[in-house]
């Protein structure tokens, strides 16, 4: 039967895959692996699926995360999720991408991060973005322009950052109109009721990701009294509702113990948690302050960490700072994402605060092939050690580098403070990592192949 599936039409693959999805056996999760494999053209991608094929038959925890989909989801959500970023993004979007950059001379970004809004009822210490505007924010018309300039791309999962975005009126036209993309919505889940989540089960393509420090007394303290529980609530509802969620933790140096602790984890699970976002603290936005960041100690002991955890829980996770390896290196300036802030700046990272270009007089196209996007690109292949490839943080002379170029200007008031007043102690952090982080590539990614410097203008 599959041979012949060969024929099939994508709408047939996509109406067979969904008509499997009834049911989350080895057997199905092996069959859905072979229809998707039938997609995409290049066979980096087929090698992947056949890898994931693997792991359903040696029975790898891992593939727990796949199966609570199949399994625990509304079936508007798991329809959607499934055809909106494993086929139209994953899976066909890897061809029109591919296409893309045979014609553009640059491969497309996996994903765009948008902060349509900077409208927050918070006022956390240490906000990556707490020196924006409050009052920047895009119009409904812009957004739309930014997603379909991405679709043109073959790009079909954004993510939506702030501020908060349920803040911003209209943001469910938005996600209502792109049916057919994925979003994941970072959010501090204090907006989350029984009505929201009403909505969120009618479009079906939206994933919030709920903002957290630890437990209660570490997210109090940075989030307000009364928040983490306002958090737990949601996940309740969310829970309740059959609908899929990510935990976003920011790692500190208050707070490495906790996260660092698998039974932090495991009571994520179950909450309900699909997966888990983790940032490192860097100084940038609200009162930088450097003895926020976690020491380089903490650092590889989170990454060490987190390699134990994707062998063990049943929840997917995305390490910011340390899936270096994984990913080939740094993801920013539109090698694999970039942002656009609630001005329509045009931001390498959702961390790197400074543009040249702008959506009001820029295409996303002109951005991602201008002489500053290629200029980062290049240099991300400059860096050998993938643990430390960040230009803020493990290349600083290198970001200082770029902020410098031509054109570039900060976004905010006192985005520069990292390249500037902070330009020694950010020197010192890297060398304090560079001495753990280069033994330790040396001893377990020395065979890695390196791909960066060939991704960096066609990949």
């Amino acid at each position: 039967m599959l041979q012949s599936l060969k024929t099939y039409t994508k709408e047939k693959v996509l109406s067979y895959l969904l008509s499997l999805a009834t049911s989350s056996s080895d057997e199905t999760l092996i069959k859905m692996t072979h229809l998707m494999e039938m997609i995409p053209k290049k066979d980096y991608y087929k090698e992947r699926i056949r890898w994931i094929r693997g792991l359903v038959r040696d029975k790898h925890p891992g593939i727990e995360f796949p199966r609570r989909i199949l399994r625990d989801l509304h079936p508007n959500q798991r329809d959607k999720w499934i055809s909106n970023l494993l086929v139209n993004h994953l899976l066909n979007g890897t061809n029109t991408r591919k296409e893309w950059s045979d014609t553009h001379g640059y491969y497309p970004p996996s994903t765009v991060v948008i902060s349509p809004t900077m409208r927050c009822n918070l006022s956390c210490y240490g906000c990556y973005a707490g020196d924006y505007d409050k009052s920047l924010e895009l119009s409904l018309a812009e957004v739309d322009s930014i997603l379909m300039q991405m679709k043109e791309m073959g790009v079909y999962f954004a993510v939506i950052s702030g501020g908060e975005p349920f803040y911003m009126e209209g943001i469910f036209e938005i996600f209502t109109k792109h049916s057919d993309m994925a979003f994941l919505v970072f959010t501090h889940g204090g907006l989350i009721d029984e009505q929201m989540v009403q909505k969120l089960t009618d479009v079906g393509n939206v994933m919030p990701a709920f903002s957290l420090e630890g437990y209660q007394k570490e997210t109090d303290e940075r989030r307000g009294a009364g928040h983490f529980e306002k958090v737990m609530h949601a996940m309740d509802l969310m829970k309740a509702g059959g609908l899929s969620f990510c935990g976003s933790f920011t790692h500190s140096r208050k707070n490495s113990a906790i996260i660092t602790n698998g039974d932090y984890i495991d009571m994520l699970v179950k909450k309900g948690v699909f997966a888990m976002w983790l940032f490192s603290y860097v100084p940038v936005g609200r009162k930088p302050e450097v003895d926020l960041m976690p020491t380089p100690e903490q650092r590889d002991e989170l990454r060490r960490t987190v390699a134990d955890y994707r062998a063990n829980k049943p929840m997917l996770f995305i390490d910011f700072w340390n899936d270096g390896p994984m990913i080939s290196g740094c993801l920013a300036g539109g090698r694999k994402y970039f942002h656009i802030n609630a001005n329509g700046d045009i931001e390498p990272c959702v961390f790197c605060h400074f543009a040249v270009d702008n959506i009001r007089t820029s295409s996303i196209h002109q951005a991602l092939a201008s002489p500053f996007f290629s200029k980062i690109r290049a240099k991300q292949g400059e860096h050998e050690n993938l643990l430390r490839p960040c230009m803020l943080i493990d290349q600083p002379q290198a970001g200082r580098e770029l902020f410098a170029s031509e054109g570039a200007h900060a976004t905010h008031a006192g985005a520069d403070e990292i390249f500037t007043g902070l330009a020694d102690s950010m020197d010192d952090y890297a060398k304090a990592y560079s001495e753990i982080a280069d033994p330790a590539w040396e001893e377990e990614f020395k065979e890695l192949p390196r791909t960066v410097a060939k991704r960096g203008s066609k990949a």
